[in-house]
């Protein structure tokens, strides 16, 4: 763990298992380390990425608006679940999507929650592939270009195989909730 923080910390990119995917991710709040992600996953920056907070505490440092009914959904939920966030503050902002919104998880894996709570910062999290090619479910089809492409790949049971992304679902202007993908 020591590692990974040192790792996040001077501004680099790591190879991680999250609650769904294995992910490239970097300091959230560092604009530089977000610019390596997209050149490596060739990515259009006007495609934001999902960002992983340790907490509901977490979150609220993040977005100052965050409506009860969301609060309530968020203490309940147990499949790993992404909200898009409107006004986001103190992230990077190549993180943040033109219409100023975030997408956020608070995650529920024990790993992610220990690496983001010891690292005290939310982690970037994008699916281990490059930008159109399909999502690899397991760390054995994350292709040589991401593994070299990283800074540091941690180390875990690489044959841990998640085939089903987050759910996605968004916070409209009105305060309402709809879903983008299931």
């Amino acid at each position: 763990m020591k590692e990974v923080i040192e790792v996040l910390t001077t501004g680099k990119t790591i190879l991680y298992p999250t609650d769904t995917v294995w992910g490239i991710g970097c300091d959230a709040t560092n604009f530089e380390a977000v610019q390596k992600i997209y050149k490596l996953k060739n990515r259009e920056e006007s495609k934001s990425l999902i960002i992983l907070v340790d907490s509901i505490e977490m979150l609220k440092d993040y977005v100052e608006n965050i409506p009860k009914e969301v609060l309530f959904f968020l203490k309940k939920i147990k499949e790993p679940t992404t909200i898009i966030y409107n006004n986001p503050i103190r992230l990077a902002i190549n993180t943040i999507a033109i219409d100023n919104t975030i997408a956020i998880r608070v995650v529920k894996n024990k790993y992610c929650q220990s690496l983001i709570k010891e690292f005290g910062k939310p982690i970037v999290s994008t699916s281990a592939n490059i930008s159109g090619e399909v999502s690899p479910k397991s760390f054995e089809f994350i292709s040589e270009k991401i593994k070299k492409g990283v800074d540091y790949i941690v180390e875990y049971d690489e044959n841990t195989v998640n085939t089903k992304p987050s759910t996605i679902l968004k916070i409209m202007e009105d305060g309402s909730i709809i879903t983008l993908r299931k």
